[in-house]
C-alpha cells in the first residue's frame, strides 16, 4: 500500500430498489400476511458505500444501473453522501430486493439483480486509478465474479488492501476470488456453505457461534489459510483468526469480539453497516491493531439496527483526522 494513498474506501457492488413488509412474522408457504410497506435503498454494495461514506472515509462505488428511477435514485443519494459514484449504464432494470421483517428485526430476502448482473469487468477495469489509489477494495457477490475478481486483482497488483463480504450465502465464491481476499468476511451461514464448498470440513451454521474458539481457528485456517477471516455471529458478536505470522498488529491468532448492545427494530443492513465500517476504519488507520477496527464495526452494526432500513439507517459520524 502506498502510505501517499488517501484513506480511500472503493466498494464493488450492487444497488437495489428495496420494497419492505414489516409484519409480525416471517410468512410460511402458501400463507398470507398483512404488513406495513414502505421502500428505499439497498444492495449489499451500496448499503456498504453509505456506510464507509458516513464514517467519514471517501468512499468510490463502482456499480451498474439501470436507465430507470431507481438508477436515478442511487444517483441521487451518492451525491447527497458525498459518494463518489463510478456507474455503468445497463439495459436491464436496476436492482431490486423484496424484503420480509418480522416484529424481532429477522428478515427473509429475495434479490431480483437487474443491472446488477450486468456491471462488466471491462468498465471495473477502466477505474483501475481509483482502485490503486485506495487504501481498501471492498466487495460482496451481488455482482458477477468476473467483474469483483477483476477490482480485486487491480488491488492487489497495486498493493491495496482487499476485504471480500462472500454474501449471500448462495453465491459462488470460487477458490481464486478468495486467494485474492485479504480480509474475508462471512457470517455463519455463509462461512459454513464456503467450508463445504472448498474443503472437507463440515459444519452446521447453527453451531458456528457455540464451537470451541481453537476448532473455529482451524475452520478458518482450513478455509483461507493465508488471510484473515472475521466470521460475524449476530447477537454472539464476532470471530477473528489471523494467519500465526501476520496477526495485524493484534495480540492473538485469534479472539472473539463481543456484539454491543442495541435496540433492535430492522437488522437489514447490519452486515453491511459492519463491512463498510470495518473497511473506513482499517484505510484511515490507526492505534490498537486490528480487533480495534473489528471493535468499531460491531458499535457501527449495532447502531444501524436501531433504525429502519437498509442504506438510510446507516448512522452519519463526523469526519475523523485522517492518519
Amino acid at each position: 500500500m502506498s502510505m501517499q494513498a488517501r484513506p480511500r474506501v472503493v466498494v464493488v457492488g450492487s444497488f437495489n430498489v428495496d420494497h419492505v413488509w414489516h409484519c409480525d412474522s416471517l410468512p410460511r408457504p402458501g400463507e398470507t400476511r398483512a404488513g406495513h410497506y414502505r421502500t428505499g435503498p439497498g444492495g449489499k454494495g451500496f448499503n456498504q458505500a453509505t456506510a464507509s461514506a458516513r464514517c467519514g472515509v471517501e468512499t468510490v462505488f463502482v456499480c451498474a444501473l439501470g436507465d430507470d428511477d431507481g438508477g436515478r435514485l442511487a444517483r441521487a443519494l451518492a451525491a447527497a453522501d458525498g459518494i463518489d459514484l463510478r456507474a455503468e449504464d445497463s439495459g436491464e432494470p436496476t436492482g431490486t430486493a423484496g424484503i420480509h421483517v418480522d416484529v424481532h428485526g429477522a428478515n427473509s430476502i429475495v434479490i431480483g439483480p437487474g443491472a446488477n448482473g450486468a456491471l462488466s469487468a471491462e468498465f471495473v477495469a477502466r477505474q483501475a486509478e481509483a482502485i490503486s489509489g485506495a487504501r481498501i477494495v471492498l466487495a460482496q457477490l451481488e455482482s458477477p465474479v468476473e467483474s469483483v475478481l477483476e477490482a480485486m486483482r487491480i488491488a492487489r497488483a497495486a498493493g491495496v488492501r482487499t476485504i471480500l463480504n462472500p454474501a449471500p450465502a448462495n453465491a459462488l465464491a470460487p477458490r481464486e476470488l478468495l486467494a485474492v481476499a485479504d480480509v474475508l468476511t462471512p457470517n455463519e451461514t455463509e462461512f459454513a456453505a464456503l467450508l463445504a464448498l472448498h474443503s472437507s470440513e463440515r459444519i452446521d451454521p447453527a453451531a458456528v457461534a457455540g464451537t470451541d474458539d481453537e476448532q473455529l481457528h482451524h475452520l478458518c485456517r482450513t478455509l483461507l489459510p493465508r488471510s484473515t477471516v472475521v466470521v460475524t455471529l449476530g447477537a454472539a458478536g464476532a470471530f477473528v483468526s489471523h494467519r500465526e505470522d501476520k496477526c495485524r498488529g493484534d495480540e492473538h491468532a485469534f479472539y472473539r469480539v463481543p456484539a454491543e448492545d442495541a435496540q433492535v427494530v430492522d437488522t437489514t443492513g447490519a452486515g453491511d453497516a459492519f463491512n463498510g465500517a470495518l473497511a473506513a476504519s482499517v484505510a484511515r488507520g490507526g492505534e490498537g491493531g486490528f480487533i480495534a477496527h473489528v471493535r468499531f464495526a460491531s458499535l457501527y452494526a449495532a447502531r444501524s439496527t436501531e433504525q429502519p432500513g437498509a442504506a438510510e439507517a446507516m448512522p452519519r459520524l463526523p469526519r475523523q483526522p485522517e492518519v
